[in-house]
């Protein structure tokens, strides 16, 4: 095939642009929180029959889905596709990821032909079901959840489909929010062809179409022999889940990564079954969060696209936790993810010891709280809140509330979320003494406290990390694990679980204390300064310092008694 690698790159950026400012289109014009500044949807093209050609900033653990998603769609309707037409499906047994989460595909015709699909799946706040928000960890099948939407025909021939509008805006607790999402999401895609009709003016279809072929090829080249310099073997890691939801458990995720040549198979043989509750992965989701998890250690510079999947085999046993049997529910299943993606990176550590860091923390945190104003008009507040900064590294400390690329979410302003929702937020920062000791410290733990100013609402958390804590590598210690509260501190204190469903009143306070991240290495090679600048930073206790570093800081916490934190270390290798 003749290709010009100047043009293809060209090509791609043009394509990667056109994903991005899809997105951008969504952030300026969606009416929800969680999208336009949580940011929870993402963009993609594909060529004509469906592969992944080039993908925006976007959550990453959304795009190895959204071709499973088109395939449904492309399964159902066949040639009936055309101009002007959007497909929509959020249908898990078809493709899809959860309830929540509408995908929608705009095919884009060029000289009369079809040339490429622009793809937007987005989490929308509401979808009806038995609770608002659509997360509730303990649905026992996928109907009761909410409104199931089959591959479908938003939009025919241009036009809206006014009788599946209808049915959607009928079923959710906030139809404005979500005729908003839906109408941000159909802009952005039209802006999408637009942008991608005028580079057929510089590419006909013919040599489009070559180039997006050649682009899954060379990613397909490119991780192949990325897959060759790492070391062969196989690696073995699990972790677990506090529980399935309804209170059974806990829940083991179970991975083995086969390096031979240039290819990977990720194998969850070994994995829990199926139980009830709403945490499970459907296949594909679990696949997805696979991908994501393998591509942080591959270039950065490497398309990303369906050529990326195809060294890539995942095995889950049908009918285990992570790929579940219908009916099963899918709502929460963004809290299993985090374990499937948590469990992957393990086995990478123990691949590759000297890049990867500790287990990220947070406590895969969602919180619903629903009600009504006193003009009854309803009020539904969705947050997401998965990361609390990255686990200590081979050569630094996991960063305080940093980014976590396979989460990838925006975090929402307080000021935002008291300006549209009857709620104060109290408190929002770090808890001292909760990172995971290590030469290479975990992140702290974050901790977030709401009232309400409601008469009274629908709380309801999902969340983990209470039994099992985000874990440590090479000699480095868990972090903290997660705690949450309602009325901390009062005469009412009580404890609730992870997994919490139960009515507040106003004034009531609920207060979540998301996991630590894991730490690095040995705690007794951790450089003293370090320690002692967390404590001057009040990232740490003078007391945390000695108990868990063998770190002597004197009384006025602005000098190091590196004499008695020598003797102390010395101490403590000669009991070990």
């Amino acid at each position: 095939m003749d290709i010009d690698p100047v043009k293809r790159e060209l090509i791609k950026n043009r394509l990667v642009t056109i994903a991005d400012n899809m997105m951008l289109a969504v952030v300026r014009t969606a009416r929800s929180t969680v999208v336009k500044n949580n940011m929870d949807f993402s963009a993609s093209i594909c060529d004509a029959d469906g592969q992944m050609v080039a993908q925006g900033l976007a959550v990453p653990v959304h795009l190895g889905a959204t071709m499973p998603a088109l395939r449904g769609c492309l399964d159902y309707f066949g040639d009936d596709i055309h101009e002007g037409d959007i497909l929509a499906s959020n249908d898990p047994y078809a493709g899809g990821s959860h309830l929540n989460d509408i995908f929608m595909f705009k095919p884009v015709f060029g000289e009369g032909r079809r040339i490429a699909f622009l793809g937007l799946i987005m989490h929308h706040t509401d979808m009806g079901g038995r609770v608002p928000g659509g997360n509730a960890a303990d649905s026992n099948e996928i109907h009761q959840e909410g409104l199931r939407i089959p591959p479908s025909k938003i939009v025919e021939r241009g036009q809206v489909n006014r009788t599946l509008w209808r049915i959607i805006e009928h079923n959710v607790r906030v139809p404005e929010r979500n005729a908003g999402d839906l109408k941000a999401q159909m802009a952005a895609l039209g802006l999408g062809e637009k942008e991608l009709l005028k580079v057929l003016e510089d590419h006909p279809p013919d040599e489009l179409d070559r180039y997006m072929k050649e682009l899954i090829d060379y990613s397909e080249r490119l991780t192949r022999e990325g897959i060759r310099q790492l070391p062969e073997g196989e690696y073995e890691f699990a972790d677990w889940n506090d529980d399935d939801g309804i209170g059974s458990g806990p829940v083991k995720i179970r991975v083995k990564l086969t390096v031979r040549g240039d290819t990977i198979v990720a194998d969850f043989t070994g994995t829990s079954p199926q139980t009830g509750g709403a945490l499970h992965t459907n296949y594909w989701f679990t696949a997805s969060c696979t991908y994501a998890a393998l591509r942080s250690v591959f270039d950065p510079r490497m398309p990303n696209n369906a050529g990326f999947y195809r060294p890539i085999t995942v095995i889950a046993p049908e009918g285990c936790w992570v790929n579940p049997v219908y009916p099963a529910a899918l709502g929460a299943r963004g809290q299993g993810g985090h374990r499937v993606r948590m469990v992957v990176l393990g086995a990478l550590a123990q691949m590759l010891p000297d890049r990867m860091p500790a287990c990220v923390g947070g406590s895969e945190f969602a919180i619903v709280i629903a009600g009504h104003h006193t003009n009854r008009k309803p009020f539904l507040y969705l947050d997401f809140h998965n990361n609390s900064g990255l686990g200590g590294g081979p050569d630094r400390d996991g960063q305080d509330a940093g980014p976590y690329c396979l989460g990838n979410m925006a975090n929402t302003p307080v000021e935002l979320v008291e300006a549209e929702n009857p709620i104060l937020m109290e408190e929002y920062g770090f808890l001292p003494d909760t990172g995971g000791p290590g030469k290479y410290r975990g992140a702290l733990a974050l901790v977030r406290s709401y009232r309400l100013l409601a008469d009274e609402a629908m709380l309801q958390l999902r969340s983990d990390r209470e039994r099992f804590s985000p874990w440590g590598l090479f000699g480095g210690k868990s972090g903290a694990s997660a705690r949450s509260y309602l009325n901390k501190g009062t005469a009412n204190e009580q404890r609730i679980p992870s997994k919490f469903m139960g009515k507040i009143r106003r004034g009531d306070v609920f207060r979540g204390e998301m996991a630590a991240s894991g730490g690095y290495g040995d705690p007794l090679e951790r450089d003293p300064d370090a320690v002692l600048e967390d404590v001057r930073q009040e990232k740490m206790s003078v007391r945390h310092a000695f108990e868990e570093y063998g770190v002597v800081i004197c009384a006025d916490m602005r000098r190091l008694d590196l004499e008695a934190t020598s003797s102390e270390r010395d101490k403590r290798r000669q009991k070990d």
